[in-house]
């Protein structure tokens, strides 16, 4: 697994509520810090506008391995009650890409969170750097830490959806 080949992780969840709610939970850029994940806390950067494209955000993030940090990200794609994609990192360079999708099906709804990784200049990107023999366990540790985290926020949504709006 190499850092230039992007590699991808991806949670999906069967939630009870409909797609309208569920749309309502996952554009809550807050969700992921009301979990035990790396996001501490959010904040818009721009006026409050919500989940739309050009949209910026500032996320803090902390963990024991790397301290704590934080990056700026910029909504490139919302398919409204669908999918919402955001990149982490310079438009030229980013160092990840994350998103939501929302799909209704006849039990409820389906949704999926990932994450892509890329290879801007970011601190795990200097850490395979001094380290290129290890760049596969690298990757894959980084990849279950953001597995876990996104396990967390799909259970969290599946304990907010059946409560009223």
């Amino acid at each position: 697994m190499r850092l230039r080949d992007t590699p991808t992780v991806e949670v999906t969840r069967r939630l009870s509520c409909g797609p309208e709610r569920a749309w309502e939970l996952v554009t809550d850029i807050e969700l992921p810090t009301r979990t035990d994940g790396e996001l501490q806390r959010v904040e818009w950067l721009d006026s409050p506008s919500g989940v739309a494209v050009g949209a910026r955000f500032r996320g803090y993030n902390a963990n024991e391995q790397m301290g704590e940090w934080h990056t700026e990200s910029e909504i490139v794609e919302v398919e409204d009650g669908r999918r919402w994609v955001w990149r982490v990192g310079p438009v030229d360079a980013p160092i990840a890409s994350w998103g939501f999708e929302v799909d209704s099906d006849r039990d409820g709804t389906v949704v999926r969170q990932w994450a892509k990784m890329h290879p801007g200049q970011s601190p795990l990107a200097a850490f395979i750097a001094q380290h290129p023999d290890k760049e596969g366990a690298i990757i894959a540790h980084r990849l279950s830490v953001w597995e876990k985290g996104m396990t967390a926020n799909l259970a969290a949504l599946d304990e907010l959806a059946d409560r009223p709006a």
